[in-house]
Order: structure tokens, then C-alpha cells, then sequence
């Protein structure tokens, strides 16, 4: 009888009703880290990265609240090279412009923990989160966690030596944003009732490989930005007048080009959004083939148009010299992919299985 309890106990779990909320709840978390990444990259687009130069996980929610105090975080900013080298001529209220920036970035930051955290562990106790759920969950929150020291790792790299942040830290922090975010929607979707639409054999593999390719990407796009490698060589499809230009291993040794060479990594950034866009395109001539008709064709045909689009945004982005409103739209872009890509993975591998009612069954029929 103990046995029968502890099955309807879990049953609950696997239950439409009580699915929809952790559903809602990760779909909050999703739109939450949606507006962190895309007020990042406002962050970034602005040079207001550095604007906070301490890292107070606690103290820092409070911004300056009088003019001493705004004082004092304007002093810290005057130590940094960037302000030495690039904004000496700058006010306080410029350096107040800046600093709302990274301000609000870190905030958001601390409240997507406190979102995430606080209906977790009440989910947790009212034993609505599926066992198999419960690790991965709680996985998300510490790579949040990780997520906070690695900023500050970043933004450290710009306080002593350069007038910004290192690339590489950069292009970290980005992806493991990106991580945070795939991993969120990919439980969510795993939550979500599907369709009853057979999946293509080795559909899973397919999906899976865009959805690397743009989280990819993404990386090689982090790069480019923190190299500033967008706002040069800004003609398409021809590049510094060619197709393939030269000078791409004028640095030695010949690998570092491929990470602090900006002609070279903006050359690979475009060599990736061809290389995406041909698997989308791909995926969907292959899935209109064989999987006519079903859900996973048409969410590969929409992929292959998001996918479009985000290349056009790309090229505007790079002819208008890295506009901020066309990059932000670019990063937007990059995000959706990405988000789609997971979900549209997801969606061939299947939902959770929903098995513990014939367990039910056949513990009551023992």
C-alpha cells in the first residue's frame, strides 16, 4: 500500500494541470533572460560596461541616492584607462548615463535569481517538480550563480590595462548566458504537450547540429564585438574586396587570428551565418521530404526563415557600421534563432513520458 501511495504521489507529476504552471514559471524565466541578454547588449553598445567598477552582490543594489554618492562612483570610474584614454572630457551626467546602464544589467541579473529561486523551492516543497526534473533545475541556478562571478571576471579584465573588456571573457559570458537560456526552454518544451506527428529518423541529430551552429555563432559573434570588428570592412558580399581577403594570418602564431585578428574573426563570423544558413536549408528540404505535412516541417521551414532574417540583419548591421538599434535588432535576432532552434529539437526528441499511470494501473491490479 506504501508502494500505491508513492505512485500517486508521482502521478501528479505527469499530470497536463499541474505542468502548466512550472511551464508559466520557466516561460517568465525565458522572457526574463530574454530582456537580461538584450539589456546587456545595450550595455556593451553604450561603452557603459565599465560604469561600475566594485562588484557588490549585495551592496550594488543600491544605486548612488545624492550627489556625494555620485561623486564617489565617479572618481572610481576616473581610475580605469577608459575613462584615462577615451572620456576624459566626460561630465557627471554623462557618467550617470553610463552608469544606469550597467545598473539596471545587474539588477536584472539578481532578479531573474530571485525568479527562478523563489517558485523553485516552492515547487520543490508542494512535490510539483518531477524527479528527473529536480537536478537539472537546480543545475540552472548555480550556472546563474556562476553566470554573476563570471561578469565580474569580465568586467575586471577592463579595469586595469584595456579601454574595454577582453574578447575572450566577453564571448564566455555570452554563451553561458545563451546555455542558461537553451536549457531553460529546453525543459519548458519538454513540459509542453506535443504533437502526435511521428519524428523523422536521425531528425534529432539534424536539429540538434543547427542548434550548435547558432549558439556558435553567437560565439564568433561575441568576438567580433569585442574586437569592434563590425565597424570596419563593412561591405557585403565582397569583403576588404574580395570574397576571400587577405591578411587573414598576418599575426603569429597563425592561430591567434583566429581569435585577435578582427578581419580574420569577422571572416569566419561570415563564414558561419552561410554555413547556418545551408543547414537550415538543408533541414527543411530534408523535412518537407520525408516528414510532409507534420509539425517538425513546419517549425523547420519557420527556422529557415528566422534564419533569413537574421542574416539580413547581420548585413545591415555590418553596412550601417554597427547602428545600435540594427545590432541590438541582430542580437535580438541571434537569440530568437537560437531559442526556436532548442525548442524546435526539443520538439522531435519528444515531451517527458507521461508513464506512471499504467504504473498506477498495475500496482492497484497486483
Amino acid at each position: 500500500m506504501a508502494h500505491v501511495t508513492t505512485i500517486r504521489q508521482e502521478q501528479t507529476f505527469t499530470t497536463t494541470d499541474n505542468r502548466r504552471p512550472l511551464r508559466i514559471w520557466l516561460g517568465l524565466v525565458v522572457l526574463a533572460l530574454f530582456a537580461l541578454v538584450l539589456v546587456g547588449g545595450a550595455t556593451r553598445l553604450t561603452q557603459s560596461g565599465l560604469s561600475i567598477t566594485e562588484w557588490k552582490p549585495i551592496h550594488g543594489v543600491v544605486p548612488p541616492l545624492n550627489e556625494q554618492q555620485w561623486q564617489e562612483e565617479f572618481d572610481l570610474y576616473k581610475r580605469i584607462p577608459q575613462y584615462q584614454k577615451m572620456n576624459t572630457d566626460m561630465t557627471l551626467e554623462g557618467f550617470k548615463s553610463i552608469y544606469w546602464w550597467e545598473w539596471a544589467h545587474r539588477l536584472l541579473a539578481r532578479s531573474i535569481g530571485i525568479l527562478f529561486l523563489l517558485p523553485f523551492l516552492y515547487f520543490l516543497a508542494k512535490g510539483r517538480i518531477e524527479k528527473r526534473l529536480r537536478l537539472p533545475l537546480l543545475g540552472i541556478f548555480l550556472l546563474g550563480g556562476l553566470q554573476g562571478a563570471i561578469g565580474w571576471w569580465m568586467v575586471a579584465s577592463g579595469l586595469t590595462e584595456l579601454t574595454s573588456v577582453s574578447q575572450y571573457r566577453l564571448a564566455v559570458h555570452l554563451v553561458m548566458a545563451c546555455l542558461i537560456f537553451s536549457a531553460t526552454i529546453w525543459i519548458m518544451r519538454g513540459l509542453t504537450p506535443h504533437s502526435s506527428d511521428e519524428a523523422p529518423r536521425r531528425g534529432a541529430l539534424f536539429a540538434g547540429i543547427i542548434a550548435f551552429l547558432a549558439l556558435f555563432q553567437i560565439y564568433l559573434g561575441a568576438l567580433v564585438a569585442g574586437l569592434h570588428a563590425g565597424l570596419s570592412y563593412n561591405t557585403w558580399p565582397l569583403m576588404d574586396g574580395a570574397l576571400v581577403p587577405g591578411d587573414l594570418f598576418i599575426q603569429k602564431p597563425w592561430w591567434i587570428n583566429l581569435f585577435e585578428n578582427p578581419k580574420m574573426v569577422q571572416f569566419i563570423h561570415r563564414c558561419g551565418a552561410y554555413l547556418l544558413f545551408a543547414a537550415a536549408l538543408a533541414q527543411a528540404i530534408w523535412l518537407f521530404r520525408v516528414a510532409r505535412g507534420t509539425t517538425h516541417c513546419r517549425r523547420g521551414i519557420v527556422l529557415l526563415l528566422l534564419v533569413t532574417i537574421q542574416a539580413g540583419l547581420g548585413i545591415a548591421t555590418l553596412l550601417t557600421q554597427v547602428d545600435m538599434h540594427a545590432a541590438l535588432t541582430h542580437q535580438i535576432g541571434a537569440l530568437i534563432v537560437l531559442g526556436f532552434a532548442i525548442a524546435h529539437w526539443r520538439g522531435i526528441v519528444g515531451e517527458y513520458p507521461r508513464d506512471v499511470a499504467s504504473s498506477v494501473g498495475n500496482a492497484y491490479r497486483a
